[in-house]
């Protein structure tokens, strides 16, 4: 599975890194599903079949961003929270 590929990776990067370990969290927050915490395994977490989707558009089938896209990614996120505040 190439999500859960991606997700060990990240880890992996971030757990060393306690202040992008948060920024991830607060992005993938808005990936959440909709009404989470009404179906097992009762987690925040995004659709498989979303996530497989935005994946295969962006890099084509089987393929991972580099963790150094990701966390590019995270900090556009954060400066574009701030902006809008």
């Amino acid at each position: 599975m190439v999500y859960a590929k991606l997700i060990l990776r990240l880890v992996a990067r971030l757990a060393p890194h306690p202040l992008r370990a948060a920024r991830a969290v607060r992005a993938g927050w808005r990936f959440r599903a909709r009404g989470w915490m009404r179906r097992a395994p009762f987690l925040p977490l995004p659709p498989l079949e979303y996530m497989e989707w935005r994946l295969h558009t962006a890099y084509g089938a089987g393929r991972l961003p580099a963790p150094e896209e990701v966390e590019r990614y995270l900090r556009w996120v954060d400066r574009m929270a701030k902006e809008r505040r």
